[in-house]
């Protein structure tokens, strides 16, 4: 077992991280394309990459493996040999699951010492391929800003000749109101040896540019125009990747171990804290709140006379100029707090954040461990269940409930992250969703269930859409007793009779919801002598050699007695059923379709019946 499902669970994990890879690679393809990037670097990004995608992999990598090996088993029916053999599934399982979770300690292990370093290489290398200078590819007709403080714009490019035609320069080194502006009819633009300059040659065009004045502000700013037949100018230009310090890096949570996890989420809460006391003292001072006196200030207060004041008195007796600079006063100080509370509230807030992402972090290396065996649980018992092998069903069921792991745990991480949830709860989320599955499947496959069976499905769809059942009566080789063609005219007469009798009885009668639920209930016995007395008139014709008779019994409609009424045997869930009204209304409505069918089964037996009378009386006559 480990030989076979270690070369699957080898290949699916390589499979698996290259479309990791791949989907990785689309989110920072512009960050790469047209920077000139050497190859050193771009293979530490692939390299640092792959890493950081090892534990997102492994997962998936199990849960398909686990579904093809078991599904080849079940294929190729050494499972059913195994299991005739008294080895239950659990027991093939055993040492899968011995090396899956050793599988988890290992995951574990890569996330806390291998996933920090990677992750902390990676996220400097990203950033400093954000900040690189791309290579010079001019556009035609449109702006290009890719070089610092320059803006340049090309009506035509000669791709053969690397000549620039219409060429409109905006140097913007000094601000953009002291833009240089050059025009030129053409030009040509190269990179200098040591790469740190851009050698600009101009032909047959103009230069603007105003002239630098001391005076603050003037209506009419000198400029200067310069036209030349030829000009060369000199742009400064690093192209050379230069990797930035990744000290600065180091606070992401994403870099951090357990211990370095547990040791910075004390420190951030004790430090949060501490500002949360110093904002709350800040804003109870600034804040218009009313005095309560305690015993000994009440003391104090009471042996001085004082006199009070009253404030709407000394308000309205002011000058209306002395009100309106008191209300300025107040306003400009309420709109001070505001802005100082809301700026608070943002500190605090991203402090917060910043601790959750710590304390998400710490569970997510947890998490992402107990995945392999969560799905290998899932993987092997659907697997043995399908009994379906090689990469085609197994990937289907794979994708699909990876992409409900993937939903779950990034809409649960988000959650806890933005703290709209409990954050164990967010990050356990996808386990705790996946978990009983696996054992309910794990059971299932243990005790041979038919949980995948198709023709379950297809029988309970039947019975649930009241889809009904046709006769197949065949011809009989060899007859001994041929039927009683008298007798059974007598059954079909007394047929006919009971079915318009209970037409009579039933065709006006609405299925009572009471006495569906709450009644003593029991089936129709009417209905079932009926059905009895159908059967034993099948049973007799299906003897006679006349293919019109057997083409005539093979009308008569295959029926039940209870299907008219309640589908729950049991008393008790019965009324249980009526009382939760939206199951109960379900099964009255079933039941009414059910009486509806039942009325139009009863006309078709009487119209059979008629049928088979007539073959009778004609089958005399020819005897005649």
């Amino acid at each position: 077992m480990l030989k076979t499902f270690g070369i699957m669970f080898v290949a699916t994990f390589f499979i698996c991280l290259f479309i990791f890879i791949m989907q990785f690679m689309w989110l920072y393809v512009d960050d790469m394309v047209g920077k000139g990037l050497s190859l050193d670097v771009l293979a530490r990004f692939f390299w640092f990459a792959t890493l950081t995608l090892v534990p997102r992999s492994l997962p998936l990598a199990v849960l398909l493996a686990s579904l093809m090996t078991f599904g080849n088993l079940g294929e190729r029916v050494e499972l059913t040999a195994m299991k005739s053999a008294g080895i239950p599934l659990i027991r093939v399982m055993a040492p899968l699951m011995v090396f899956c979770i050793a599988l988890c300690g290992a995951s574990f292990y890569f996330q806390n010492v291998v996933i920090p370093h990677a992750q902390l290489q990676l996220q400097t290398l990203i950033i400093s391929m954000k900040q690189k200078s791309p290579e010079l590819e001019i556009p035609e007709g449109a702006f290009y800003d890719g070089i610092s403080s320059y803006n340049l714009y090309v009506k035509h490019k000669n791709p053969e000749t690397g000549t620039l035609y219409g060429v409109v320069i905006y140097n913007m080194s000094d601000g953009a109101e002291n833009a240089v502006i050059l025009k030129a009819d053409s030009g040509r633009l190269e990179t200098t040896a040591d790469k740190q300059f851009l050698r600009m040659t101009l032909w047959h065009g103009e230069q603007f540019e105003n002239l630098k004045t001391d005076q603050i502000s003037k209506k009419n700013i000198p400029y200067r125009r310069e036209v030349f037949g030829k000009k060369t100018m000199l742009i400064a230009f690093n192209d050379d990747f230069s990797l930035m310090d990744s000290g600065f890096l180091s606070a992401n949570a994403s870099n951090k171990n357990m211990a370095q996890l547990a040791h910075d989420v004390d420190s951030l809460e004790q430090e949060q804290d501490s500002i949360g006391r110093v904002y709350f003292n800040q804003l109870k001072d600034n804040t218009y709140a009313v005095y309560k006196p305690s015993k000994q200030d009440s003391t104090v207060l009471s042996s001085m006379k004082a006199t009070s004041i009253n404030v709407d008195s000394v308000y309205y007796t002011a000058t209306r100029d002395k009100q309106q600079n008191w209300r300025n006063q107040e306003k400009t100080k309420l709109e001070n707090m505001k802005t100082e509370t809301a700026l608070k509230t943002k500190t605090v807030y991203l402090a917060d954040k910043n601790i959750r992402k710590h304390r998400i972090e710490r569970l997510n290396k947890i998490t992402l461990s107990l995945g392999c065996l969560v799905f290998f649980f899932i993987g092997a018992p659907l697997g043995a269940i399908i009994r379906k092998g090689g990469l085609g069903l197994p990937v289907v069921i794979s994708v699909f409930i990876f992409i409900i792991y993937y939903i779950l745990d990034t809409s649960g991480a988000k959650l806890a992250r933005e703290g709209e949830m409990t954050i164990w709860f967010g990050r356990w989320l996808s386990t705790l969703v996946l978990a009983p599955m696996g054992a309910f499947f794990t059971y299932k496959a243990n005790n041979d269930s038919t949980v995948f069976n198709l023709d379950m499905y297809k029988n309970a769809l039947r019975w649930l859409v009241a889809i009904p059942d046709e006769r197949h009566v065949m011809s009989k080789e060899v007859i001994i007793d041929d039927p009683d063609y008298a007798e059974i005219d007598k059954s079909l007469d007394l047929l006919s009779k009971r079915c318009e009798t209970w037409i009579d009885a039933h065709d006006l009668q609405r299925t009572s919801y009471r006495n569906m639920f709450f009644g003593k209930g029991g089936a129709d016995v009417e209905l079932s002598d009926i059905r009895s007395q159908v059967e034993e008139i099948v049973n007799e014709l299906g003897n006679s050699r006349d293919v019109m008779v057997l083409d005539h019994i093979n009308q008569y409609p295959l029926f039940s007695d209870t299907d008219h009424l309640t589908p729950i045997r049991k008393k008790w869930m019965n009324v249980a059923a009526g009382i939760l009204f939206p199951i109960g209304g379900l099964l009255w409505l079933r039941a009414e379709f059910f009486r509806r069918r039942r009325l139009k089964n009863m006309l078709k037996i009487e119209e059979v019946s008629g049928l088979l009378q007539q073959d009778f009386v004609n089958r005399k006559l020819k005897q005649q």
